[in-house]
């Protein structure tokens, strides 16, 4: 007898677990469908963001981190350490350890909240169908009276520098290399090439990072990108701009190397690497998902068409996460899977599209929501500008972290916050104060009536929302626009 489900959700990443959990907290009958297996062929839960994405990246970052800490800062505080290296054997398997941790974590949450596991590849073969395929070949039909597809994205692949998995890797390979490369080089000075670039560079690598665009994060506000640029060249990450890769070659023999050609500004030029990793974006994942009988709308560049419900054009399947529209953050595909199974529900939930924060974890972070300078321009908007280093920080210096600032944006005429730039250190934290300040609507005035802790990292932001309005007590800087 063929099963029937209120919701199967194709996909166990941030955005289908947090779907499936939800929908079944809400009384649906639910099942999740994951293609992930271990070595015992086990399903592994997760999807990008647990097992190769955001975790295991951050791991390694902070690992790094307190290396490059131990062996270079920790004098200042008037800690003598003998010669400190590092053990990368180590370092990977406490990385393995918490990745297991929190996906054993989302089977514990399936099993408390119900929430059927179901392994294989979900292909929906009608509207209401699902097809399970496992690793073995055999083949599960299911029904569903609605179908969620958050099935992600994987890291793209350029023709100049196809993936070998050996000496050219993609993001998850860049998180199992067994030793420290003497010369890393890097495609793409975006959030993925950059964060990689610093565990690598943090361990001793060389590392060079090429971008083909002329401009430095252009997603980023200008000032705060024009910092961040300053601070990781200091770092030693050499970023080239406008230098897009036309080859490469791969030497013979027993250690080998790359040879990367690419143009800057007409010229051709070389560069050797030990490793190369491909950090130029990703796309979504859309194969073995549709059968020929299925008709939902893709876009030229293979994403998933959807409203602002993230309802398809087929009225009971929805999408979310990155295989649709907008930023690919895990938080934005979690949200997404709340909305639509509360609406799935008969709740009005809804996604506010305006504010999905977004972080660098470099050292120090670079965080942002809302608009920057670059956009108000365009649209004409006249807004004040407050900003507030964190070389005036108490907490930054007693910290011996103090580079970087906070930049807020507000309408010159509401007063109303239309945006906030942070770098420096814990700015992924900081900005989320902002991001529940704009939630409310709430003007610079609002946060720089508001008390905040002395000492602490989070009062530049309270110094930057007073400066909007020219009310800065400790040195704070304001511009009229």
């Amino acid at each position: 007898m063929t099963k029937e489900y209120d919701v199967i959700v194709i996909g166990s990443g941030p955005a289908g677990y947090v779907a499936a959990i939800r929908a079944a907290q809400l009384g649906l009958t639910t099942a999740c469908v994951e293609k992930w297996v271990d070595d015992e062929n086990n399903t592994v839960l997760g999807g990008t963001c647990l097992n190769v994405g955001c975790i295991p990246s951050k791991a390694l970052l902070d690992s790094s981190q307190k290396y490059i800490d131990a062996k270079k800062e920790f004098h200042t505080h008037g800690i003598k350490t003998s010669k400190v290296s590092i053990d990368i054997p180590s370092m990977m398997e406490r990385k393995a350890k918490v990745v297991t941790q929190l996906t054993q974590g989302i089977k514990g949450l399936f099993a408390a909240n119900k929430v059927d596991s179901l392994h294989g590849v979900g292909t929906i073969s009608d509207n209401n169908e699902v097809f399970v395929l496992d690793a073995k070949g055999n083949s599960d039909k299911y029904l569903a009276k609605n179908i969620i597809i958050a099935t992600g994205s994987v890291p793209i692949n350029i023709p100049p520098a196809p993936v070998d998995n050996e000496v050219i890797v993609d993001s998850t390979g860049a998180l199992e290399f067994d030793a420290v490369p003497e010369r890393l080089g890097i495609i793409g000075a975006g959030v993925i090439g950059l964060e990689l670039g610093s565990v690598w560079g943090r361990l001793g690598a060389k590392v060079t990072v090429l971008e083909a665009l002329d401009e430095f994060l252009p997603s980023v506000d200008t000032q705060i990108a024009r910092e961040a640029k300053k601070i990781l060249g200091k770092q030693g990450l050499d970023i080239k701009l406008g230098s897009k890769v036309t080859g490469h070659k791969i030497s013979k023999g027993k250690k080998k190397e790359v040879t990367v050609t690419f143009e800057t500004k007409g010229a051709s030029e070389e560069i050797t690497f030990d490793k190369l990793i491909v950090a130029v974006g990703r796309r979504p994942v859309t194969d073995s998902l549709l059968a020929n009988d299925v008709s939902i709308d893709l876009c030229d560049r293979g994403f998933i068409k959807v409203n602002e419900q993230c309802q398809t054009n087929v009225p009971n399947i929805y999408a979310v996460g990155d295989v649709v529209r907008g930023p690919m953050l895990a938080h934005k595909g979690s949200e997404e899977g709340v909305m639509v199974a509360e609406r799935l529900a008969d709740k009005k939930t809804q996604v506010n599209y305006d504010l999905v924060p977004s972080v660098i974890y470099t050292h120090p972070e670079v965080a942002w929501v809302g608009k920057n300078e670059e956009e108000l321009k365009a649209e004409g908007v006249d807004y004040n500008v407050g900003t507030f280093p964190f070389a005036a920080s108490g907490r930054a210096l007693a910290a011996n972290d103090s580079d970087g600032l906070v930049k807020i944006l507000a309408d010159s005429k509401t007063d109303r916050i239309l945006g906030c730039h942070i770098i420096g250190a814990s700015a992924a934290d900081l900005l989320q104060q902002v991001v529940i300040a704009m939630e409310f609507s709430s003007s610079a005035e609002d946060l720089g009536l508001t008390m905040f802790s002395h000492p602490a990292l989070s009062e530049a932001v309270h110094e930057a929302a007073l400066a909007a309005n020219g009310h800065a007590i400790h040195i704070g800087n304001r511009k009229k626009r």
